[in-house]
């Protein structure tokens, strides 16, 4: 079964519409411009073009913590860390059993190894206002 998410909302609906309980697995990026740009690249960034995303934090979540992107939003601000993008993947539980912090834990790591490799395209991607994101 193919589901559509074109919101955040949309998201979280099919995550709880799932045969099996589903963990939501977040990972928050922040852009930023590595040394040694040139004074183009510089003013790209600036313009909001060009520069890396790097992992700032990971957290995971029950669909049901979860009611809004704005409660998401909102929580990551007690963090402290700033961040452009929130990465987001899921984790289906087994026997009627949502996986465990713990067992988020590889996948987590796995998200950030991606991000560092370039290899976003399996994950939604949504900005501070929520938006979803569509690279190419």
């Amino acid at each position: 079964m193919i589901v559509e998410i074109s919101s955040f909302a949309d998201l979280l609906s099919a995550a709880a519409a799932q045969p099996q309980p589903q963990r939501l697995l977040f990972m928050f990026a922040k852009a930023e411009l590595p040394p040694g740009v040139n004074p183009a690249e510089q003013q790209q960034f600036e313009n909001q073009q060009g520069g890396a995303l790097a992992a700032v934090m990971c957290v995971d979540k029950l669909t049901e913590e979860l009611s809004d992107f704005a409660h998401l939003a909102a929580e990551s601000k007690y963090t402290g860390k700033a961040w452009d993008i929130v990465f987001v993947s899921t984790m289906a539980g087994r026997g009627g059993h949502a996986p465990s912090s713990e067992e988020a834990s590889r996948p987590l790591d796995m998200m950030v190894e991606s991000l560092r490799n370039g290899n976003i395209g399996q994950y939604l991607a949504f900005n501070q206002a929520g938006e979803l994101l569509q690279f190419s």
